[in-house]
């Protein structure tokens, strides 16, 4: 088949996910927009045969505070996809991760080409939208909740099938009326790209760490998610008497919070825009403790993908995010510890850290606990198999 694989956020797994259904002798255009700032897979030209890599947006400066002018943006993203594929002319094509108004105008315009789609749904929008809507970030989150649920839902009856990474998903299609086309695969990070390293390695030393103790987070960030739990949780260990670096590694309106917050507080930072991601196994491999953070209200709907890469590089986690969320069930799988997202957990999440932080051989249990978890759950042959199996039934049922 020739398949179209839009991720609009370029992540490492949908990447990967491309290579082998390429591999497999399939002709597969990997489709991404740069203009979404956050960590990026592997996105490079490669030897392998039959896999193209294009983009969209290439001229677009996205604002995501900028709520207006972005929705126009998302809009034209859209058109700029329909193109995309109407040049492509794919068999079938696998949508994950955009914006609502980009995923609408997408599927209005394989409808009107009459190619069959396959929605990947990361993220329920509209639910996302409702807590920043609550957390009061901006007055229109709420009429826009109600209007993306609206588009979110009219996509999802469009396409010929539904991809979601956890069962709460379900849920919300049998509300829609689409969950006899749900198929459940959760998300993973690829193994063989994202491995254990040393914890004195090229990238700590460039960047002084090599002999400091760290707590690392890598990874995108939103305001609502309180990214100054990452200063406070510093400082708290430097009240129980342990010297601990933070390493922030994100672009986006959270740094200047986090910047602001660490010179108030007096807490040792060390704040890097997101790297290269062929050295994203030396960057992880510096953090002696790394660390999730997730808002409160993100619950069953919202996996970070971070989760799953810090599992395979290998390191101790501390997860301060809500006990009811996947990748928390996957920390405690591997040995890890996950606190509430609060103020008030603080002190205990500090006490954990401190007590990995000085026992080394508690520290490389974990470590090796975190990569046998992944190496159990993320195989890419079955996921990769799933997925050509309903691309391939549904490229069959429409040309039936």
């Amino acid at each position: 088949m020739k398949i179209l694989v839009h991720d609009y956020s370029g992540h490492p797994f949908q990447a990967q996910l491309s290579r082998e259904l390429a591999r497999r002798g399939h002709a597969v255009v990997h489709s991404t927009c740069p203009a979404y700032v956050s960590g990026k897979g592997n996105l490079a030209r490669d030897t392998v045969a039959g896999l193209r890599f294009v983009t969209i947006g290439d001229h677009i400066a996205l604002d995501k505070g900028a709520y207006v002018r972005r929705l126009f943006q998302e809009t034209r993203l859209g058109l700029e996809l329909a193109r995309q594929v109407r040049r492509e002319q794919p068999d079938v094509a696998l949508l994950g991760n955009l914006p609502i108004p980009t995923l609408v105008v997408a599927a209005a315009a394989l409808r009107a080409l009459r190619i069959p789609w396959v929605l990947w749904h990361q993220d329920v929008t509209a639910v996302a939208l409702k807590s920043f809507a609550a957390a009061g970030v901006s007055r229109l989150m709420g009429v826009a909740a109600r209007v993306f649920e609206q588009g979110e839902k009219w996509s999802a009856r469009r396409a010929s099938a539904v991809v979601v990474i956890a069962g709460a998903f379900v849920r919300i299609h049998r509300e829609w009326g689409t969950a006899d086309k749900v198929t459940v695969i959760p998300n993973w990070a690829p193994l063989d790209e994202i491995r254990p390293v040393d914890r004195a390695n090229a990238w700590s030393a460039e960047h002084g760490l090599a002999d400091v103790r760290t707590l690392l987070y890598s990874g995108t960030i939103g305001l609502k998610h309180n990214p100054a739990l990452l200063v406070r949780l510093a400082e708290t260990l430097r009240e129980q008497g342990e010297r601990v670096r933070l390493v922030v590694v994100n672009d986006g309106p959270a740094v200047p919070v986090i910047k602001e917050v660490a010179a108030a507080r007096g807490v040792e930072l060390t704040l890097l825009p997101f790297q290269p991601y062929d050295r994203l196994p030396e960057v992880l491999g510096t953090g002696d403790v790394l660390v999730v953070l997730l808002a409160a209200d993100a619950g069953e709907f919202s996996v970070p993908s971070k989760t799953l890469s810090y599992l395979c590089a290998g390191r101790p986690v501390l997860g301060l995010m809500p006990a009811d969320n996947l990748a928390a069930k996957l920390l405690h799988q591997a040995g890890s510890a996950v606190f509430a997202p609060e103020e008030s957990s603080l002190t205990e999440a500090a006490t954990w850290v401190s007590e990995v932080l000085n026992d080394p051989v508690r520290a490389e249990t974990l470590g090796k606990e975190s990569r046998a978890l992944a190496e159990r759950e993320f195989a890419l042959d079955g996921c990769a198999s799933q997925f050509e199996d309903i691309l391939r039934t549904v490229g069959r049922s429409d040309a039936s």
